[in-house]
This record gives structure tokens, sequence and C-alpha cells, in this order.
């Protein structure tokens, strides 16, 4: 495949001045001042090939989002070449493009003849732009008025409908809420298979293992890896762990610090709510009422240490007669893969048949695994019949989401543990 973005030895310097009146001496007299250099970028090189997803990674300050400004044309390098096939869109940064006295409207049609659309060709995108960015009436309003999750809403819809041959992305998913980023990724993924290049800059490893074909690590300017993503990761979690030795950090989060003794919940008593919903389904037949997260005692959390005791309560309300009950729910990532799930059959917990009006309140002791810490979603759900073959009554998708904190260093998905034995030897003579 041809390389759609290719860099020779690209670097970026940026003089720092000692005094703020350095620089201005310098404008005036155009004589150089002293200065010290900081070179956010150092001899970069790569290649690119057309359709592929490259990951960026790296510590703050590491010089990823320099490498994407400088793609973007937002930014030009001190030294080294760099070549561009291809229409680039670029979600840099949360406003970059966007004129805040402007209405979301008027800054669709702008960005659109930025990228070099016509207003007949932005008229045949804007129904699709609205749909995807999901603002409502807010269109129409200045986007100084927008929240950061509603001015990445409707940045990232038009970014990804101007026919971008290269899209560049820098922490922009980061802004909006954990529906809005799985729909996104699963935008991006679409894209990836029409042939569009994506540079991705996250601290989200797992974004990157999972979506990227290929990854780059940056440390202090310089590029220190160019390899699989799963190789790269690795490289980067050592590099950071290295770091966190040498100066000593100590994590401090003790998930029992703040517990107080109180006497358990010894009462069932039902949730109502759903704090979100993504889509809904099933017969009709009953409905879940609400769903909760809480620690032992039962109190409401959103936020849980890895390895911590929970319980999951879901209520529901029978609309018909169901003879065989089943409630359950559905563990996801951020991302949307399905890390796990669990019903009462599954359990052997049968429940007691289900008459038109009753409501049901099913409580799910867990000890949680110990899962990379970042963002997860419940789905609960209610059926009828057996654990193999059922009907859906209700199902919920993506309804309560809540954080996962750990205070140890999670590698993938989960942390297995394990029990180790070991045993040393002397040498052993052998014949």
């Amino acid at each position: 495949m041809s390389a759609v973005l290719s860099a020779v030895h690209l670097s970026k310097c940026y003089p720092v001045y000692r005094r703020p009146s350095d620089k201005f001496l310098e404008i005036v007299t155009r004589r150089k001042h002293r200065t010290d250099e900081f070179w956010a970028l150092r001899d970069i090189s790569l290649e690119v090939p057309r359709a592929s997803s490259v990951g960026v990674i790296g510590q703050n300050g590491s010089g990823k989002s320099t490498l994407l400004q400088i793609v973007a044309g937002t930014l030009g390098q001190t030294g080294g070449d760099l070549f561009v096939r291809g229409k680039v869109s670029a979600l840099l940064e949360l406003g970059a493009g966007f004129n805040p006295e402007f209405s979301g409207r008027d800054n669709v049609y702008m960005n659109g003849a930025i990228m070099g659309l016509s207003k007949s060709q932005m008229d045949g995108r804007f129904a699709d732009i609205v749909r995807f960015a999901d603002i409502g009436p807010f269109l129409e309003q200045p986007v100084k008025t927008y929240s950061s999750g509603m001015f990445m809403r409707l940045a990232f819809s038009v970014a990804i409908h101007v026919d971008p041959e290269i899209l560049l992305v820098d922490e922009a998913l980061a802004v909006g809420d954990l529906l809005f980023q799985q729909r996104c990724l699963h935008r991006i993924h679409r894209l990836r298979q029409d042939g569009v290049t994506i540079l991705l800059v996250t601290h989200d490893l797992s974004a990157v293992t999972r979506f990227c074909q290929r990854c780059i690590l940056l440390d202090h300017g310089r590029m220190i890896m160019d390899d699989r993503p799963d190789a790269v990761v690795q490289r980067y979690r050592a590099l950071i762990f290295a770091r966190q030795q040498e100066q000593g950090e100590e994590n401090s989060l003790d998930p029992s610090a703040d517990a107080e003794p109180e006497e358990p919940d010894p009462q069932l008593a039902p949730v109502i709510g759903l704090p979100a919903m993504d889509h809904r389904f099933g017969d009709g037949r009953a409905e879940v009422l609400g769903v909760e997260l809480m620690d032992p005692l039962g109190r409401a959390r959103r936020e849980l240490f890895t390895g911590e005791a929970a319980r999951v309560r879901i209520s529901v309300r029978y609309r018909a007669e169901l003879p065989r009950p089943i409630v359950g729910f559905t563990l996801r990532d951020r991302l949307g893969v399905e890390i796990s799930a669990t019903n009462t059959l599954h359990e052997d917990y049968p429940l007691p048949p289900g008459r038109p009006g009753q409501v049901c309140t099913v409580d799910f002791l867990l000890q949680l695994p110990h899962l990379a810490p970042g963002a997860y979603t419940l789905s609960p759900a209610v059926a009828q019949g057996a654990l193999l073959k059922h009907e859906m009554c209700d199902w919920v998708d993506n309804a309560l989401h809540f954080t996962i904190q750990s205070s140890r260093l999670v590698y993938g998905m989960f942390r297995m543990p394990a029990a180790l034995r070991h045993r040393v030897e002397e040498g052993v003579a052998r014949e």
C-alpha cells in the first residue's frame, strides 16, 4: 500500500526566552537574543500506509499533539520533511476551527468551506451531521454557550462527514460522555474499513490495542518504539513503572480508608430509575424499573476500586404471567466490549413465578475482578424461559455508568491473582 503520510527527520524546536522582554527586544532590534531550546519533536521518521490506523502514545509533553498539529498543517516544523497525500480532517483540540460567536449551524458550514466543500455539498451532509451530533435546539445557539461535550459532539460530527482521507484525533473523545465515545469509536472503525487513514493520540491504552494496527511511542520528543500495539503498550507501561519507582511514588488509594462500620441493609428496597439508556428492546411482558450499583452496606456508588466487594440491584415489574422469570445484567467497558454477564439462572437461583403488577428486586453480591481502571457500564435485563432458550422481556443497554480505580498496575483488561511456588537449587552435576 502506498504511504499517505511520510515524515523524514521531522523536528520542532521552541525558543525559550529567559525574560518576556527579551522577545520584544528581539522583534524591535531584529537581533537574536540568547534563548534556551525546547525540542518538542526531534528526528521523527515514519511512513503511514493508506487505510491504516496508527496510535500515538506517550506521557504528557512527549510531543504527541505537536506531531499531529504539524501533520494537520496548523504548525510548522523546525527541520525535516513532511509529505501528506490526501485530504486531512483534524479533531485536535476543543474549539479548534470554531468561531464561538457563530451558531452551531454557521460553524458547520464554515468548516465545510474550509475543507473545500461547497454549500450544496454541505446541504447534502447537514442532516447526517445534525443527527450524529444530537445536540437538539442548541444547533441554532452560539457555540460559546455549549458545554464541552456538546462542542465535541458537533466538532466530531463535522470532521467525519467531510469525506476525509486522513483523520487526526487528539484526545478529543475523552471529552464526550461514555455513550458518545462508544458511538465515535464505532464510526471511526467504519471509516477505517472504508479506507480512511487514522492517527489517534490517546492515553486510553485499551483503545490503542483494540483499535489500532500499529502504535508509536514518543518520549521527550523522540520516537523510541514503532511496533505492534500490544508490544508498544507493554513498553510504555514498563517505562511509566520505572519512572514511578525512581520517583518513589506511592499510590495512596485505599478503598477502606473512609469506610465506617455500618450494618448491611436488611431490606431489598426496590430501585426506581434508569440513569441512562442507549437502547431498549423486549416483548414488554416485564420491564426493568431500575438498576443500582452499591457497596456491601447498600450505599449507592459510581466509583469502585478493583477487587472490591459490591452489589448490583435490579428491580423489575411484571406485566404478564411469567412462569420462569430471569433477571440479569451485562458488564461492558467504555468501548462496548462485553467483559462478563450473569443472571439468576446462571447463578442457580431460580425466581418464583411472576404475576402481573408484582415488583421483583434482585441483589447480585459480587467480588469485582481486578479490572483495569476506567469507565464501565451495566445493562440490566429481564427474560422468561430457560438459560439457553428464553424470550427477552426488557433489555436496557448501558443503563448505568461507573468507574473503576486501582491501587496497583493492571495489564490488559483485568489482573489474574495467582498463587506462586518456586524452587532454587545449587548446580547439580549431571552424567
